[in-house]
């Protein structure tokens, strides 16, 4: 059945069953292309008649991931230029909560059309579930100087989402005053980023695998652009990068930001770059973002915006275990990888000795799972601990032995969308957990609290979901932490 909506540009349809309305490929912003390339996001052009939204629009140009991840995790690709796009799930009414997916793919791959990310399971249970596209790599945080092209434009897009969201999302039933954004990875660190910036666009936050410390300072930055214009053989402007075809400039940045996620030298790429393994990521800018986002969250930023937290248990596992890395590596290898990412020596030291027998791959697997997602999420947490704050850890483990708790292991479980899982969840995934997990979400954007206590620096509780107990802990692996 189909069904339609009027927007402040245009009226769309959409497609209706089982008591939810899908639309689909909606512009919040005019493509990314021609004059408005590496401009700022500006409106999309309001339209005639009805514009269908009954399939996904176009993706944001990025390469395909690498084997064996174009298996793990399936990502789209949809030709065409209109990409600034998003889809709404929505049961109907009026005035019910909405959430807001800001996806991962490390800031140069994703979008909102991943099957995992279908949002009607969120529609179902009574909120209006929109994911976002925005632009990636190159397109979406080049540091490119000069007035032409702002830096952090993906960030900018997601900003002009959540403004189509406060402008549109009642016509839709949400209630523009409820808005929780959520996202993972590279979405859950532009989650933290867009928390400390103070909008007033959502009410609500939740960060998964990824946290607060992720940002490069513009020298940096520009090192990894000069680096992939030399590849190119043009200038490092933004004027250079506008003359090439968008899959032209593809390989290059495929390229450099596979050299910086293998050899994290902050010689070479920065201490900022190093410290993330990502080349394209959100630049301290003085502009939009002038600090850290932990640093401005435990200066009072996003303060009165609850927020969700948390990680998986064996994060790093899904990058070094599935590729034959892990195997690879010997304890030296081990040491330069994690000193480039800025891991004190004495931190190396600590858990050489407290997980000795340990393989080097398993042992780096640790480390970097610690101090890329672990740490950050509790030093978020903290620096938002005057305001209403929980964490969770998401400790069940894949069937895959190499997997483990891995990185994105949790996302069909939060969307309740078991069945896009494949070889991370297996065939037989505990639905309790989906259920358990998935209300936690919905009770966090409908009520402002997911089901647990709050997380306090003195107590710190944090929910465990491991498809068993699922129970509140006080500092899992409270040692480890202590070291950092």
């Amino acid at each position: 059945m189909e069904t339609v909506v009027q927007t402040l540009y245009g009226r769309v349809r959409g497609t209706r069953g089982n008591g939810v309305s899908a639309f689909l490929g909606v512009p919040y912003a005019a493509p990314p292309f021609g004059p408005d390339r590496f401009g700022p996001p500006r409106p999309p052009e309001p339209w005639d008649g009805i514009r269908d939204a009954t399939a996904y629009g176009p993706t944001a140009p990025k390469a395909p991931y690498a084997k064996p991840f174009d298996r793990l995790l399936p990502d789209p690709d949809i030709p065409g230029e209109d990409c600034l796009n998003l889809n709404v799930w929505t049961p109907g009414g009026e005035g019910l909560p909405v959430m807001v997916w800001i996806h991962g793919g490390a800031f140069r791959n994703g979008s909102g059309a991943v099957g995992t990310y279908n949002g009607a399971a969120f529609a179902r249970d009574g909120v209006v579930c929109v994911t976002v596209n925005y632009r990636l790599g190159v397109e979406g945080f080049a540091y490119l100087p000069g007035a032409a092209a702002p830096a952090n434009r993906g960030l900018r897009d997601q900003i002009a989402a959540l403004e189509w969201v406060r402008g549109n999302i009642a016509a839709f039933g949400g209630d523009p005053a409820r808005v929780t954004v959520f996202g993972e990875s590279a979405g859950g660190m532009s989650v933290s980023t867009l928390l400390s910036l103070d909008l007033g666009l959502f009410h609500r936050a939740i960060a998964q695998s990824g946290a607060g410390a992720v940002a490069q300072t513009a020298e940096d930055a520009l090192l990894v652009t000069k680096e992939i214009a030399a590849r190119l053989g043009v200038e490092p402007s933004a004027e250079a990068f506008a003359a090439l075809d968008p899959a032209a400039i593809i390989p290059a940045q495929s390229a450099v930001s596979a050299e910086v996620s293998a050899v994290p030298d902050p010689g070479r790429w920065g201490a900022s770059t190093a410290a993330s393994g990502m080349a394209l990521i959100p630049v301290l800018d003085g502009d939009l973002l002038a600090r850290r986002p932990e640093d401005a969250v435990a200066a009072g930023a996003g303060r009165d915006v609850d927020l969700l937290a948390g990680y998986t248990s064996e994060e790093f596992r899904l990058f070094l275990m599935p590729t034959g890395l892990a195997a690879a590596l010997t304890d030296d290898v081990v040491g330069l990888v994690a000193a480039g990412m800025g891991v004190p020596p004495g931190v190396i030291a600590a858990y050489r000795e407290r997980h000795a027998g340990t393989a080097a791959g398993e042992l780096l697997a640790m480390i970097i799972t610690d101090g890329l997602f672990r740490m950050p999420a509790n030093r978020l947490a903290e620096g938002h601990s005057a305001g209403r704050t929980w964490m969770y850890e998401f400790a069940w483990r894949s069937p895959s032995p190499d997997l483990g708790a891995c990185h994105a292991l949790e996302l069909p479980f939060v969307f309740d969308t078991l069945e896009t899982g494949g070889e991370l969840t297996g065939s037989d995934p505990p639905r309790d957990l989906a259920a358990a997990m998935h209300r936690a979400w919905v009770d966090f954007a409908v009520a402002g609290d997911p089901g647990w206590e709050r997380f306090e620096p003195g107590t710190r509780l944090v929910k465990v979901f491991d498809g068993a107990a699922d129970a509140v802990v006080a500092d899992p692996r409270g040692a480890d932490r202590e070291l950092w």
